[in-house]
């Protein structure tokens, strides 16, 4: 694994520089004025002795450290998300949202809007609320985390870092679990709210950064009521918003059943602060039954239901994650599902 690579060791200021720009400086020796390093930060790099070798190992690394992007757009919102429209003002379709932080790739400026491309989420923001160009890749190494991303199709998650332990749950292909450590062959990873692990040599560990999650609209008329529609919109205005063990606030701090519990009582149905009794709380359904606004339960290794998710349509689910996370939007099988329970009745 690449975790600790040549690149990594450098100063922080490097990350900033092109992979083209060094190469520049190993192949011509280009002499950079003393008064510009300090602004620079890359003082201690440039005078660190490398060999052609190093320099074009660590030019070739260093096409990473925009983490695949080009030309890297970062939100800079304080309180809220930033709107990711169809067109260019602010009556557009809103197509998407994109946390503080989360990072896009600028197609283009214009008139004060960017076309941006963030995840599968394609439209325009404003650029009031996006950091850019040196600015942004800065801010991006403070934002950066690790993930390991899945390359079986079913993956194991263990409760403890042995091929005897329990398994907690199924993670599939592509899914990317929070990196925490690597003990031995083991990764150890978050779950939710839960420490766990899975074997190295079925993972991939990288570094990304956050991006949009699509606003997918759910059509009426299509077998979906009017109240699931509103209910799921109205709990993604919360996206973003903090994680609390015991919480029940949307805005201040929730935990995964305080986030439903809440949104449930905005529409006037009265549910209970445990997952375990939520998911005893309404009618047991199958997944080809699901609809927008029913509940998937989760459980850990011995069985037992500890974290609840809302389905929201096209696969996807919203929760509240964890402390890291906060509530966020997922595909319904980032882990194994252990029910499906209807509370709605219409």
């Amino acid at each position: 694994m690449k975790s600790h690579s040549i690149y990594k060791k450098l100063h922080r200021g490097a990350a900033v520089l092109s992979a083209g720009l060094l190469l520049s400086l190993a192949m011509e020796s280009v002499q950079v004025s003393a008064s510009v390093l300090p602004s620079a930060g890359i003082a201690s790099f440039l005078e660190t002795n490398f060999s052609v070798e190093e320099y074009m190992e660590i030019a070739k690394e260093a096409e990473g450290s925009l983490w695949g992007y080009t030309n890297l757009g970062i939100a800079n919102v304080e309180d809220a998300n930033l709107n990711v429209r169809e067109t260019p003002s602010t009556k557009g379709k809103l197509v998407g949202k994109m946390k503080n932080g989360a990072a896009c790739e600028i197609l283009e400026e214009e008139d004060g809007w960017a076309h941006i491309k963030s995840g599968e989420v394609e439209g325009y923001v404003s650029m009031d609320y996006l950091l850019t160009g040196p600015d942004a890749k800065l801010k991006a190494n403070d934002l950066v985390r690790t993930v390991a991303v899945v390359n079986v199709d079913a993956l194991n998650v263990r409760d403890e870092a042995s091929e005897e332990s329990k398994v907690l749950t199924q993670v599939p292909k592509d899914a990317e679990l929070d990196y925490v450590e690597t003990v031995e062959d083991w990764i150890k990873i978050e779950l939710d709210d839960q420490e766990a692990y899975v074997s190295a040599e079925y993972v991939t560990v990288k570094e990304k950064l956050d991006t949009a999650v699509t606003m997918t609209e759910l059509l009426y008329g299509e077998g979906v009521s009017d109240v699931r529609v509103e209910m799921v919109e109205y709990a993604k205005q919360f996206l973003g918003n903090p994680y609390v063990w015991g919480g029940t606030s949307l805005t201040k701090g929730a935990d995964c059943s305080g986030f439903i519990l809440s949104v449930y009582k905005k529409f006037g149905v009265k549910l209970p602060h445990y997952s375990g009794s939520q998911a005893n709380s309404g009618t047991k359904i199958s997944f080809s039954e699901i609809q927008p606004g029913d509940l998937i339960f989760y459980a850990d290794s011995d069985g037992v239901i500890n974290h609840v998710t809302m389905y929201i349509g096209n696969n996807q689910v919203i929760h509240a994650s964890s402390p890291k996370n906060g509530i966020m939007i997922s595909k319904y099988n980032y882990r194994t599902p252990v029910k499906y329970v209807r509370i709605l009745k219409d």
